[in-house]
């Protein structure tokens, strides 16, 4: 059973960094691509970045510039480095991953940024 577990989430004051890190249970090179969605309350999960097996990488256009996704396969873990955090970046933080098309979820990191 596939399994992803986040961490990192926190609370920042504006203008403040935070790392988020996606652990998954299984080799990330099984996965045809990882990702970070966002929600809030109300809202519908969006996407923020997508990193493919191959390294391709995918941004929201409200992040590009300051949200960063990379991997490290020596220990299956997706990161997100997310700078100049701004209130509106605030959500729960839920790694994706696809494979062989099925979609896997973790369970989410709260983010908090304040103004």
């Amino acid at each position: 059973q596939v399994q992803l577990v986040e961490s990192g989430g926190g609370l920042v004051q504006a203008g403040g960094s935070l790392r988020l890190s996606c652990a998954a249970s299984i080799s990330i090179f099984s996965f045809d691509a990882v990702g970070w969605y966002r929600q809030t309350p109300g809202n519908k999960r969006e996407l923020v970045a997508t990193i493919s097996r191959g390294g391709s990488r995918n941004y929201a256009d409200s992040v590009k510039g300051r949200f960063t996704i990379s991997s490290n396969n020596a220990v299956d873990t997706v990161y997100l480095q997310m700078n100049s955090l701004k209130p509106e970046d605030t959500g729960v933080y839920y790694c994706n991953a696809n494979r062989r098309g099925n979609v896997h979820w973790g369970q989410g990191t709260q983010v908090t940024v304040s103004s």
